[in-house]
């Protein structure tokens, strides 16, 4: 099982330098040594620490726009929290966790204050960085917004009801929950290393004139389990919830995503990149900086609310934020397009690392960005996990709690 996922971008090789914004030593040595393939999985690392950090400024990426606001949410500076290693004693070697990680960067806010801030890697807080699944939680929750406007009936509806290309498909039959949840029951191979499994081949596929990428493709997939009986990680799914909510609202999704959230919270602008056939990839690729990443955690603790008017329909964070389904892990559950843990917490998770993690129970939210070595990311991604663990146990300390639970 994997804890991020990623989807393909669709970047062709760089076949020229260029000037001003690209005469960057980072940028020469992505120019210099394009890949000779559209798979990020594949990327030199090297590679990755440019493009992931500018995919707006290479050529043959495409991407929209999300407008931010001229009165972002503000997040105010508070004193520096003091964060121990498991002894509870020994200070945290934030050197060493930046160093294994890869990290870009790391903010931790605690009731709305910076109790910390740090990045890394040439990146700093006007940076943007690109998102990998975070991008999935964006994109679920513009479902509630969009049930809330009245444009999708609800998690109950057919999917076939907004994209009748379905009907006849594995997908005939399936509801909007079903797809949030990844129960569809349709076959889908994630296999990130294996540049011939279902997510290997989704940067290439043929699209059809008119068609969106995603549909063309999941079209074709057949049925492996009764829809809403399995839990199966499926990338292409949440591309087909961005696909979902562009045919109910008739607006692209950063478009959508700016109208909601971005215009009205966010202090930078952010972008989503586009697949082939020009639609925002759903399960992917957008990029922010990471006090907005944190902004959209605090967004999601105080309720989706804009203007003191939540945006998303009642009991709908609950939902979306608590296990829907099992994962077959201890502690840990899948919401819609959250990451769920049994202590209330909750997070957007991307792959080579990109998190944003959430805890009302201490007004806690802790976002992370990095590049992560390999596409190999267990142990890496439970180390963020224990981090994340021991950014609870310090506020616990400093407010004098004991035996509160943490997240597993």
């Amino acid at each position: 099982m994997r804890w991020g996922a990623w989807t393909a971008v669709g970047i062709g090789v760089i076949m020229a330098l260029g000037a001003g914004a690209y005469a960057k030593r980072d940028f020469l040595y992505f120019a210099m040594h394009a890949p000779k393939d559209r798979d990020v999985l594949q990327w030199t690392v090297a590679q990755r620490d440019y493009a992931f950090g500018h995919l707006d400024e290479l050529p043959q990426v495409k991407s929209h726009v999300m407008t931010p606001s001229a009165t972002p949410h503000a997040f105010s500076q508070g004193p520096g929290l003091s964060l121990f290693a498991a002894d509870g004693k020994t200070p945290f070697d934030m050197d060493r966790f930046f160093d294994h990680q890869r990290a870009v960067g790391t903010l931790i806010i605690v009731d709305g204050k910076i109790r910390f801030e740090r990045y890394g890697m040439g990146y700093d807080a006007n940076s943007r960085w690109t998102s990998f699944s975070v991008a999935k939680s964006f994109t679920s929750t513009l479902v509630g917004a969009a049930i809330k406007d009245g444009y999708i009936k609800s998690i109950g509806e057919p999917v076939t009801d907004i994209i009748p290309e379905f009907k006849g498909s594995a997908y005939d039959g399936v509801t909007v929950q079903q797809v949030l949840t990844m129960s569809s029951g349709v076959k889908w191979n994630e296999d990130y290393a294996d540049p011939h499994s279902d997510v290997g081949k989704m940067a290439d596929f043929p699209t059809t004139q008119g068609l969106e990428q995603i549909v063309a493709q999941l079209k074709q997939q057949p049925r492996a389990a009764a829809p809403g009986t399995v839990w199966h990680y499926n990338t292409a799914e949440t591309g087909l919830i961005g696909v979902l909510v562009m045919r109910a609202t008739h607006k692209p999704l950063a478009q959508y995503l700016s109208e909601k959230i971005w215009s009205h919270y966010m202090a930078l602008p952010g972008f989503w990149v586009l697949d082939k056939s020009g639609r925002e990839i759903g399960g992917c690729c957008l990029s922010s900086s990471l006090a907005d990443y944190a902004r959209m955690g605090q967004f999601m603790m105080d309720g989706g609310k804009i203007d003191g008017r939540s945006i998303l329909p009642d009991g709908w964070i609950a939902a979306a934020t608590h296990k829907q389904r099992d994962i077959g892990h201890p502690g840990r559950g899948y919401g819609y397009q959250w990451w769920t843990y049994d202590d209330g917490s909750y997070s957007a998770v991307g792959h080579f690392g990109q998190t944003i993690f959430v805890d009302p129970k201490r007004k806690l939210i802790v976002a992370t960005v990095a590049d992560f070595p390999s596409n190999d990311e267990t142990d890496r991604m439970e180390e963020r996990f224990a981090y994340h663990r021991l950014v609870q146990q310090a506020v616990d300390k400093e407010q004098g709690v004991t035996g509160r639970a943490l997240m597993q």
